[in-house]
């Protein structure tokens, strides 16, 4: 499949496969007259490439992702890391809205059982 199918199927943008190829992380994409094939094994990686940025990964974590994904040396506990401090963050960033959802539910509580003026 080309570029403009692969994201039309898979809903994936354009500027997310323009990344892709600019990594260098698809030797298995074959340029073939003027476009970029991809195969099975570039769509499962677009997969978890659309998953990353779905949790907040920026576009330099997600390719620090992929490449430690393709090597083959103590990658394992990188990548684990990486996804240790994404999740440790979206827990900051709950954390901090349950705070504000109890500030919402404290002001809600005073105004209904404050003197109506």
């Amino acid at each position: 499949m080309n570029k403009k199918e692969v994201s039309q199927k898979y809903r994936i943008p354009i500027e997310i496969l323009d990344e892709y190829e600019s990594w260098g992380l698809c030797n298995v994409v074959k340029y073939v007259m003027g476009e970029w094939q991809y195969d099975d094994q570039d769509l499962d990686r677009l997969s978890t490439i659309m998953a990353l940025h779905d949790v907040g990964f920026s576009n330099k974590e997600v390719e620090k992702y992929m490449r430690l994904l393709l090597e083959t040396n103590d990658s394992k506990e990188k990548i684990i890391s990486l996804l240790n401090n994404q999740r440790a963050n979206k827990l900051k960033q709950i954390h901090l809205q349950e705070k504000q959802l109890e500030r919402i539910d404290y002001l809600k509580f005073k105004m209904k059982n404050s003197k109506e003026k």
